[in-house]
């Protein structure tokens, strides 16, 4: 019995330190480690893209009257990097920190307050006003912009849209 014991402390010895002296000496992460991710809310559109992927849904999008928040809970974070991965302008990206310990549940939530661009016809909110800019910048044909601006629809909510699109098929529809 002894013996078993004796070869036991053998091959522990002979194996050497294999734990890092961690918290006494800091370490660094290694290169692509994927630590807490951080939100720019300067950057984010408020799309929510990253709401829909994010696997232990983390990551919640409340929309009020005037305003969409984006918020991150970092206690279920499994840091997988989904959401830097589809977020579409980089506002969401994982930094190498990994120390979160707190005392206080809040330190743990981070979130984004972005102004919601509302509806010309009805005024109901419909998409951030960050998001609205971007697609009049970015994704709107040179052709759509006339001499009077832009086109009307780019400022209405889908529901006026549809009904507004039904009522043009009702007018112009002949039963043949």
């Amino acid at each position: 019995m002894w013996m078993s014991k004796f070869k036991e402390l053998r091959f522990c010895l002979k194996a050497g330190r294999v734990t890092l002296p961690y918290p006494f000496v800091r370490s660094e992460p290694m290169k692509g480690f994927r630590g807490r991710p951080v939100l720019d809310g300067d950057k984010c559109l408020g799309c929510g893209a990253c709401a829909a992927v994010c696997p232990p849904r983390t990551i919640f999008v409340i929309d009020g009257q005037d305003t969409r928040t984006i918020q991150v809970d970092y206690s279920r974070c499994t840091y997988c990097a989904r959401c830097e991965e589809v977020c579409p302008v980089g506002s969401i990206k994982l930094n190498s920190e990994f120390e979160l310990a707190t005392t206080d549940k809040n330190d743990m939530k981070l979130t984004a307050v972005l102004t919601m661009a509302k509806c010309d016809k009805c005024g109901k909110p419909f998409m951030s006003q960050r998001m609205l800019t971007k697609v009049l910048n970015d994704f709107s044909p040179a052709w759509l912009h006339t001499n009077e601006g832009t086109p009307e629809w780019f400022s209405t909510c889908p529901d006026c849209r549809k009904k507004q699109e039904s009522g043009k098929l009702k007018e112009g529809s002949k039963i043949v």
